[in-house]
């Protein structure tokens, strides 16, 4: 049995961008893996090493040679593969094309039962590990894709690479693997940091790798990060302070160095009085530095520097990037102060000659829109005078920021700066912070809007572009969505369901109506039809991401329910009355839909109790006791009640189609049984159609 060696294979490149590298280590594993597999090499665990200047996987355990295959397929009998003259018939050519070879090719032999078979025998000879090993390098490296990066060209060569390559190092323990990529060909030499180690360095035996690179000052992803951590952690314990992570920047700041060293520097007193979010967006998004924190939550002057530098000038690497930042802030500042001397108003006239979609007006007009649609948006709500006037004030100077200086310069503050410069401006702090927080929520598991102003706003807004994005024709399609049209109405239905508590239907209507007014031609039902199915499907989707089943919310959307707390509030107390008691749901929805299936709504539901058996006065008395409880937990919200006194017509139902022929040829007795039935399915109208969660 052939024995296993290490594999080594390093690919050497200019300094990679972040967030390509990081896609080239994910697909780097998957290549090499599947290669390998595909070839028949067996292997052991693939480890891939990166930096900014190499991508390198480390296979363990791989075999010197692929097994010998001999393998035996037998086929159909010799009467059925050769005719009576001794020619393959179609049934022989089939098999030995199935498997690759000619009829000619086929062996005939008789089986152990006695009866001659066709077969096919075919031996796969073995082959050495290296030549694998070449062909699948070889064969990964032009297979790497980089989305949203231009590859590059280099020198005299065709062949592309999101950066010019420089060297391959590649091993199969400790003897060279040839590989040759544009006008490199492998060796058995890394190079190390390039101001600490520069030069080659001689990698003896794939083992032992990770041991050169770390010799020549160059750490794999995992011990960077472990690094950067210890040292924040330090700076932290040092200072008495919390350094802001987010995970982009500090993923970026890990694919920035290949020898980390965290340094502390600060800034100016001064810059503290600039709002802390262009500071901090200065900070992370250009220089990529860490912002700290006091124990109070306010920003310090501190901030983390993350260096591949020698450590020995530690010091004039801190003193050049306070220099920096320095400036940086001191432009943040002067946009600030300079902003602080306009009047919001100012800034909202300005918003007359800023577009916000061609066919849809400028973004004044929008803003006029979110005014009107603020009110009717809390009229709906039922808040208050004092709660609407703050929601439709926010409205107003909601996008009087996106002019500003600061904004200009730094984008996803919008919003974040108005608030500052409604507060400067001496507007109520409920108004303020609802220009703060009306983007909110910006993505999947953003907080929500602070308060309710701020919450009718973010509706205003949000919904305003779907109708006017609706009303224009253009939806989103399944690859496009330009206006993250999704996304808001997933926004605008957090916000109803976990703070308003109203529905969509009417203020889409308001939202359609403020583009009327403006003078756009629509067809008004036509589209709020379609602008409510859009946002009642995203609502669908939602309820199934929280493991609500399919059939379930079939049903709840079957029904007249679409406020969204009350809608998710149904769908959930639905799937645990199935899921507490299984078979007797299953049996009262069973029984539903047969009852809905006989029912003739044109005979109305007003019966004859003279007309009645038993099993028919049990099920009318519990139907009409039902409705009086289904109308008093409805009116208090209350759908968990709603669902327990539905489930008390099961027996009842259950026993009238037991004991009572509905389609009796007594035409009066018949007529009188289908009301019954029209009267039973009437207390399930509007709630839901739970005949849609009966067993198929």
């Amino acid at each position: 049995m052939a024995g296993t060696r290490d594999f080594l294979f390093e690919l050497g490149v200019e300094e990679m961008p972040s967030a390509p590298l990081n896609n080239a280590v994910k697909q780097l594993k998957t290549l090499i893996s599947k290669g390998l597999d595909d070839a028949g090499l067996a292997h052991g665990d693939v480890r891939i090493i990166s930096s900014p200047r190499r991508l390198a996987a480390l296979v363990l355990d791989v075999a010197e040679a692929t097994e010998e295959i001999h393998s035996v397929l037998r086929g159909p009998s010799a009467k059925i593969a050769f005719d009576a003259e001794g020619n393959p018939t179609k049934a022989a050519e089939g098999f030995a094309r199935k498997n690759g070879m000619t009829a000619a090719e086929l062996v005939r032999r008789e089986d152990a039962d006695g009866t001659e078979y066709v077969f096919a025998e075919q031996n796969t000879p073995s082959e050495p590990a290296v030549s694998i090993l070449t062909r699948v390098c070889e064969d990964l490296i032009p297979a790497i894709q980089w989305p949203n990066y231009r590859s590059q060209r280099w020198g005299s060569e065709h062949a592309t690479f999101v950066r010019p390559v420089r060297w391959i190092c590649c091993l199969f323990g400790e003897e060279v693997v040839p590989v040759s990529f544009a006008d490199v060909k492998s060796g058995s030499t890394t190079r190390g940091h390039r101001v600490l180690s520069p030069g080659e360095h001689v990698v003896s035996s794939a083992a032992s790798y990770e041991q050169v690179l770390e010799a020549a000052h160059v750490l794999s992803a995992e011990r960077r990060e472990e690094v950067i951590r210890a040292g924040i952690a330090r700076v932290e314990d040092e200072l008495g302070v919390r350094v802001d992570t987010p995970t982009k920047i500090f993923d970026e700041v890990v694919n920035l160095c290949e020898w980390p060293t965290v340094l502390v520097g600060h800034f100016d007193e001064e810059f503290l009085a600039v709002p802390s979010e262009i500071i901090c967006e200065s900070m992370l998004s250009n220089q990529r530095y860490f912002p700290t924190y006091d124990a109070e939550g306010k920003l310090t002057r501190a901030f983390v520097v993350v260096s591949n530098a020698d450590p020995a000038v530690s010091e004039t690497v801190v003193d050049g990037n306070e220099r920096v930042v320095r400036a940086r802030l001191y432009d943040a500042k002067f946009f600030y102060d300079e902003d602080l001397k306009i009047d919001l108003e100012e800034f909202r006239a300005r918003l007359a000659n800023v577009g916000f979609q061609k066919k849809l007006g400028t973004v004044l007009q929008k803003s006029d829109r979110m005014e009107d649609l603020a009110l009717a948006i809390a009229n709906e709500a039922h808040l208050g005078a004092h709660a609407a006037s703050d929601a439709q004030r926010a409205a107003h100077l909601a996008k009087a920021d996106l002019v500003s200086s600061a904004v200009v310069e730094f984008t996803s503050q919008q919003g974040v700066m108005g608030g500052y410069y409604a507060t400067a401006a001496g507007e109520e702090p409920a108004v303020a912070a609802a220009i703060r927080d009306h983007y909110r929520p910006r993505f999947a598991g953003d907080e929500l809007p602070e308060g309710i102003a701020g919450c009718v706003v973010a509706v205003a807004d949000k919904l305003d572009t779907i109708a006017g994005m609706f009303a224009i024709g253009e939806p989103p399609t399944g690859s496009k969505d330009p206006f993250a049209l999704r996304r808001s109405a997933i926004g605008v239905l957090n916000i109803l369901r976990d703070r308003l508590g109203c529905g969509y239907e009417a203020i889409v209507e308001a939202a359609l109506d403020g583009y009327l007014e403006q003078g756009l031609a629509f067809d008004k039902d036509e589209v709020e039809a379609s602008v409510c199915a859009f946002i009642k499907g995203r609502m669908e989707q939602m309820v199934r991401d929280e493991k609500v089943s399919a059939d379930t919310v079939a049903a709840v959307s079957a029904g007249s329910v679409t406020v969204p707390a009350q809608y998710f509030q149904l769908a959930h107390a639905l799937e645990d009355a199935r899921a507490n008691d299984r078979e007797a749901f299953d049996n009262l929805a069973t029984a539903y839909a047969r009852a809905a299936h006989l029912a003739d709504a044109v005979l109305g539901s007003e019966v004859d109790s003279a007309l009645m058996g038993d099993a028919e006065r049990v099920l009318l008395e519990a139907t009409d006791a039902t409705q009086a409880n289904v109308d008093v937990a409805r009116s208090a919200k209350d759908f968990t009640a709603v669902i327990a006194a539905l489930a008390a017509l099961r027996e009842p139902i259950d026993a009238f189609f037991d004991e009572v022929m509905v389609m009796d040829e007594d035409e009066a007795l018949r007529a009188n049984r289908l009301r019954l039935l029209n009267r039973f399915e009437s207390v399930f109208a509007g709630i839901a159609n739970i005949g849609e969660m009966a067993r198929k």
